[in-house]
């Protein structure tokens, strides 16, 4: 018995009046039988059924949508039609499910199509931000509708039964860290300037994690990618430059940065140990560069020529760096640990403005107002 072809599946299951036809795999996971077929993003949105927002948490088995997050998914299928990739989704079907295989004995018993009757209700356990991203993207680009998607269909044995599938999908899903995430971003123009920092500046060159976004206690390693990303991000926001002028610009700033903080270039000379660095300075956590940046930005806005804005960055050399220094608790330091929360990154920022005689914007004020009152 042979299997429809992906672009005729959408026909075969709107024609026949009474049940869809998936090519499937037959597998057996805890004693039970689920299927892996794949299915026409046109077919997407049609059938499978998002869980009702309006119900009660303990009375759903899926989680409430995040339209947040739909625009930039939809956004990276529509603009990378060519190489865009979605793992599969797994939904459950509320309804009778006949496999035909297409042999009696061998490999054949377990490749063959199977039949679900129009009336069941296919509910997703895991993947309704992509079938939502999916329907978007058709709207945009209904080409995209003779493509296909992976899915994996298990029979609905019920809401307990779809609800721990959901906890147990999820529960070893693991967000890989954001500097492995740069270090392997090929899209992101931003991504491959800290890369190309990370790997040629002379300031970062040999002293930057790639992969983890936390340096272990003994690292030799000054900063994360991550860090870098960031720092660089807020330096260059706003400017309307191509990327090959970002990159140059970046690489002048931070070496222009490197000038006026000694310990950097100690430790490349061996002359000071990095974990000596970071336990007892915070210039190389990524709050500090990161408020770098962004003084950076603001001297860059107003010229992006070198020797307009280089000789104002000597003033970062009247900052005290280390720990030590009081006037970190409550901007950089809670509790004597670096804090990476917003506040305390503008809290970080306003600090340097101060030093090197910059005006703080009205937001920036406000929060350090409310930190000289006491109430941040």
């Amino acid at each position: 018995m042979g299997s429809p072809s992906p672009s005729q599946l959408a026909d075969t299951a709107t024609s026949s009046g009474f049940e869809y036809i998936f090519p499937a795999i037959r597998g057996v996971q805890a004693g039970r039988e689920f299927y892996v077929s794949m299915c026409p993003l046109r077919l997407i949105p049609k059938i499978f059924l998002f869980d009702e927002d309006e119900l009660a948490p303990e009375v759903r088995a899926q989680r409430v949508l995040n339209k947040g997050r739909l625009p930039a998914l939809t956004r990276y299928i529509v603009d990378n039609p060519d190489d865009y990739v979605f793992s599969a989704l797994t939904a459950s079907v509320d309804g009778e499910m006949h496999f035909e295989g297409i042999s009696d004995s061998g490999v054949g018993m377990r490749a063959g199509q199977i039949r679900i009757p129009m009336a069941a209700r296919f509910l997703i356990n895991d993947g309704q931000h992509r079938r939502a991203a999916i329907e978007q993207a058709l709207k945009e680009n209904p080409d995209l509708g003779e493509e296909t998607i992976a899915v994996v269909f298990f029979h609905d044995s019920g809401l307990a039964r779809c609800q721990q599938m959901f906890a147990d999908l999820n529960r070893h899903a693991v967000r890989p860290p954001r500097s492995i995430g740069v270090l392997y971003d090929h899209r992101d123009d931003l991504a491959i300037i800290a890369r190309l920092l990370a790997m040629r500046c002379p300031v970062f060159k040999g002293h930057v994690e790639m992969e983890s976004s936390t340096l272990a206690q003994r690292s030799r390693k000054l900063f994360t990618l991550s860090s870098v990303y960031y720092a660089t991000q807020s330096l260059l926001q706003g400017l309307e430059i191509k990327k090959e002028k970002a990159q140059e610009l970046a690489e002048h700033f931070w070496e222009a940065v490197d000038e006026v903080i000694p310990e950097w270039d100690l430790v490349r000379r061996r002359e000071l140990a990095a974990a000596e660095v970071r336990k007892d300075y915070i210039h190389t956590h990524g709050i500090a560069l990161h408020a770098i940046g962004r003084i950076g930005n603001t001297l860059l806005r107003s010229s992006e020529a070198p020797k307009v804005w280089k000789p104002k960055l000597i003033r970062l050399k009247s900052v005290d760096w280390t720990r030590t220094n009081t006037d970190w608790e409550g901007r950089a330091l809670i509790g004597g640990r670096v804090s990476k929360s917003h506040q305390n990154l503008t809290l970080t920022v306003n600090y340097l403005r101060q030093h090197m005689k910059l005006r703080l914007s009205p937001e920036e004020q406000r929060v350090e107002d409310a930190y000289l009152r006491g109430d941040a």
